[in-house]
């Protein structure tokens, strides 16, 4: 049985001395890094946390992040990271149905700090309730099965909901991904997708563990990374697809010294083979992984090693195999397998699948059957176990009794020289039910292409009734959620405004 003071006392033990965590001008060992944990443990026992009660992070990326990250969870207490992206109505929202005791937060907490019965600031009155306070040990009356964390959802398909995950969800799933990807106690780790996400705080406890260094990375700026993986040697991170294209844009016009890094994942949404491209370009000691998951499966399910290898192979295609640990199949409506090559709904099970959603019962039912997670995903498996994923099944465009994937019409848009993103959708349409339609950031310079020349571009690569009808050039970036994933829904909304799709 592990908890989240296990990850700790390991590092404490043949790591004290080693830096544990940079951020910005600060830095801490782990034996300051563990003092500090049973610090703020202590602190907020001293303003009334009890065990189960919830403590809400609303914070940039920063030490004090991973600390209320980690101690939270040890002391027997349960985090709750907020999306920093969110809307008041919409954090809100969060706070209420969690119940949360206590907001921790680096900014103005306004109507928010009356949601909840104590308001922390940081960094000063949570440095100065750390400084304090009453040291309180860690993991003691902690149970594996006891809840870790609520995670709400980024709300890319409706509205967010609660995912709870306890403590032996995300130790499992940490160990699932370092008996695949080993982390190592020379690593240095930056941190560079925001805490309140999955693919921020993926390898949180696995640095830990082994003794590794966290940099912290405030908020995501391609520029401003890159700079720290030169200062600071960085050898693995994680981001979402359209972080690597930043960072590969980046370091093609200003290029940085990155040799040290040696792997350099992303999950959260299909990547594109033109960015996979230009990423081991602009990064060729990186090897590129690809992870695929949800926060309800803490969150990876399956992972695609050295894709840099095998870019042009239908393979690179894939987001790869099970990780160990895992169990990944294909279902039909009625949950049975369904064979090799066909499309059906991605089902996992594992010690990673979630408890399920908070105050949801009736929607936790609809995804959790037999102790397995029914994903919303479509997708086939090939012979070798690999996973291909085909669409959301919320983004899959029905035209004229055709399923058309957006994924596909998208992955064409990418090979365009003059295409920066792109993201495809279903509209309206009175004779085929819906039309594909698509959203184009272009590249610096490429203002001549026109919506004309993408449709032509298309129609010489894929079927016709695929291609899209029409293209909206935009000039500003795509609608994208906190973790960095396009807002499909808010592409579509203006459309549909009046309209009954049947899904969000």
């Amino acid at each position: 049985m592990h908890t989240f003071a296990d990850p700790l006392r390991r590092a404490l033990r043949i790591a004290s001395a080693d830096v544990a965590v940079c951020c910005g001008s600060d830095s801490f060992t782990y034996a300051e890094l563990f003092e500090r944990c049973r610090r703020l443990a202590g602190a907020l026992g001293e303003l009334g946390v009890e065990r189960g009660d919830r403590v809400a992070i609303w914070s940039a990326n920063s030490h004090r992040y991973i600390e209320t990250y980690v101690a939270v969870p040890a002391a027997g207490f349960v985090v709750v990271p907020l999306n920093t992206r969110h809307a008041e109505p919409e954090l809100a929202y969060a706070l209420r149905d969690s119940g949360a005791k206590v907001l921790l937060t680096d900014r103005p907490a306004g109507a928010l700090g009356e949601i909840v019965e104590q308001v922390v600031q940081l960094p000063d009155a949570y440095d100065e309730r750390l400084a304090a306070a009453t040291p309180r040990d860690l993991g003691v009356g902690v149970s594996e099965t006891d809840l870790a964390g609520l995670f709400y959802t980024g709300g890319t398909t409706g509205a967010s909901k609660g995912v709870m995950l306890s403590h032996r969800n995300l130790i499992a799933n940490t160990f699932h991904w370092m008996a695949t990807v080993p982390q190592l106690r020379e690593d240095v780790y930056l941190v560079m997708a925001p805490l309140f996400h999955a693919a921020g705080s993926n390898s949180v406890l696995g640095t830990i563990w082994t003794g590794g260094r966290q940099v912290m990375l405030p908020a995501f700026d391609p520029a401003a990374a890159l700079s720290l993986v030169e200062e600071h040697g960085v050898t693995l991170s994680l981001g979402v697809p359209t972080m690597l294209a930043a960072l590969a844009e980046e370091q093609h016009a200003r290029p940085r010294e990155t040799g040290s890094l040696r792997g350099l994942a992303h999950g959260g949404s299909p990547i594109a083979t033109e960015v996979l491209r230009r990423c081991s370009q602009a990064f060729p000691t990186a090897e590129l992984l690809e992870v695929y998951g949800a926060t309800e499966l803490s969150p990876i399910a399956t992972i695609l090693r050295h894709e840099e290898r095998i870019i042009d192979e239908p393979r690179a295609r894939s987001c790869g195999e099970a990780i160990p640990g895992v169990d990944v199949r294909v279902c039909d409506e009625s949950g049975a397998e369904v064979a090799e090559g066909r499309v059906g709904e991605v089902v996992v099970r594992g010690p990673n699948v979630m408890q399920g959603y908070w105050n949801k019962a009736e929607q936790t039912a609809a995804v959790l059957r037999d102790g397995a997670y029914r994903t919303g995903d479509l997708g086939y498996m090939d012979g070798e176990g690999a996973l291909y994923l085909v669409d959301r099944s919320k983004d899959m465009i029905v035209s004229g009794g055709e399923n058309i994937y957006s994924t596909e019409v998208e992955e064409i848009l990418y090979k365009h020289p003059g295409v920066l993103e792109a993201a495809v959708f279903g509209v309206p349409d009175e004779k085929w039910g819906e039309a594909v339609q698509a959203a184009v950031v272009l590249r610096e310079g490429a203002d001549d292409v026109g919506e004309a020349e993408l449709i032509d571009f298309c129609r010489e690569h894929i079927a016709g009734y695929k291609v899209p009808k029409g293209v909206d050039l935009r000039t500003e970036a795509l609608p994208k959620s906190g973790p960095g994933k396009v807002l499909k829904r808010e592409l579509r909304a203006p459309y549909w405004e009046g309209k009954d799709r049947g899904v969000n």
